[in-house]
Formats: C-alpha cells, structure tokens, sequence
C-alpha cells in the first residue's frame, strides 16, 4: 500500500510538471484564462506599404475602427498599415491625442471595472510576463488609459474585444515602437479610408475632433 501511494504521488507530481511545462510551452494561450474567448494563433503580422490621403503629415497615426486598421504616415500620400483589434460596442469612442510615452515591456495592472467584470483576473502582471495582455511594447496616448499596445492573445487581432485601447501584433507594434515618436498626432476615427486609390477616406471627410480621449480602462 505504501508502494502505492508513493507512486501516485510521483505520478500525480509528473503531471503537474506536464501542466506547467505545457503552459511555458504555448505562452500566447495563457491568455485563455481571462480574456475574450481563446485560439491556437501565435505570433503574425499583417502590415503593408499603401497608398494614403497625402494631407496627413509624416510621423502622424491614424487609427481606423471601421478599418480595423491602424496608419502611420512615412511621407505624405504613403503608409504602413497595421491590423488591430479594436473597442467593443460599449467602450467605442474617437477623437485627436497623441503619444505622451513609450514603454518596453510594459507591466500591467487591471482596474476596478475589469476586476469586477472577471474576478478571475490577476492583480497584476509583470513586464515581459507571457501572459501579460499589453504584450511587449506600449505607447500611452494623452493623459487617458488608452494604449496602442502589443498582446499576448493575437487571435483577437481583427476582432471588437477591447476595452479601449488599439491592440496589434506583437511584432506589428514592434515595428511601430521606433518609427512613432513622443508628441507624435494620434487621429482615432471610424472613417473609413481607400488606401487600393489615393487614400481618400471612402465616407465622410476626417474632421479634427475637440474631444480628447476619455478616460476607460485599458485594455
């Protein structure tokens, strides 16, 4: 009986290895756990050099939530553009900021309203951490909670599940980082833009909204 027990301790000991080791094996699943659904994705990009409306300056990000897409402008009427996952039905919204900071890794701390949505969710998650929803680089926008950031949960990519904030590849927003300076113009519309022609937007005209970025949880 002795012999037993010991045997299925070591056994049920080799399955929690199994476990944790699965775990650090597929770290873009960890995600599962607490955000909007799950999948097997890991990794991607999905950026392209296109046309675009030439009245945008160089430097200057537009986001596009009809698009799905996120621009930066590398000389007027050119740009690179990204594909992001964007705000949920009830945490839309739009106006012109800007990049006040950037961060490398960035740590990750849920506020009260996610808390309560998911009780599930940790306190918070270190920098660098695999199962850190900002994944690996972030660029805070204005005096807000919103960020463009990376993700450990790149199946959401293309997708309305965010709190706010614009989520992209991690290697998108990797390639992002260097180009989008401190002070850079942040244009987050839900026009949409004709980038197969000259860029124009293919509804109403941009207009500069007055309305900064509100306050929301990130994410």
């Amino acid at each position: 009986m002795r012999f037993i027990r010991m045997l299925r301790s070591a056994l049920l000991a080799a399955g929690a290895l199994g476990v944790a080791l699965a775990v650090d094996a597929a770290p873009a699943s960890a995600q599962l756990f607490w955000d909007w659904g799950g999948g097997s994705v890991v990794g991607g990009s999905g950026r392209e050099n296109v046309s675009f409306n030439p009245k945008f300056k160089k430097g200057e990000i537009i986001v596009s939530f009809s698009d799905r897409r996120l621009y930066f402008v590398t000389t007027p009427g050119q740009a690179i553009s990204y594909p992001i996952a964007i705000p949920r039905e009830q945490s839309r919204w739009q106006g012109v900021t800007s990049v006040t900071q950037k961060r490398t890794n960035p740590s990750w701390t849920p506020t009260p309203t996610m808390i309560a949505e998911n009780p599930r969710l940790p306190r918070w998650v270190p920098g660098g951490h695999p199962m850190n929803p900002l994944g690996n680089r972030a660029l805070y926008l204005g005096s807000s909670t919103y960020r463009i950031h990376g993700t450990d949960a790149p199946w959401t990519i293309g997708s309305a599940v965010s709190k706010g904030c614009i989520r992209m590849y991690n290697d998108d927003v990797a390639d992002l980082y260097p180009r989008a300076n401190v002070g850079a113009k942040v244009t987050v519309t839900w026009d949409r833009f004709n980038t197969a022609a000259n860029g124009e937007p293919s509804d109403a005209p941009v207009t500069k909204s007055k309305r900064r970025a509100r306050n929301a949880s990130i994410e």
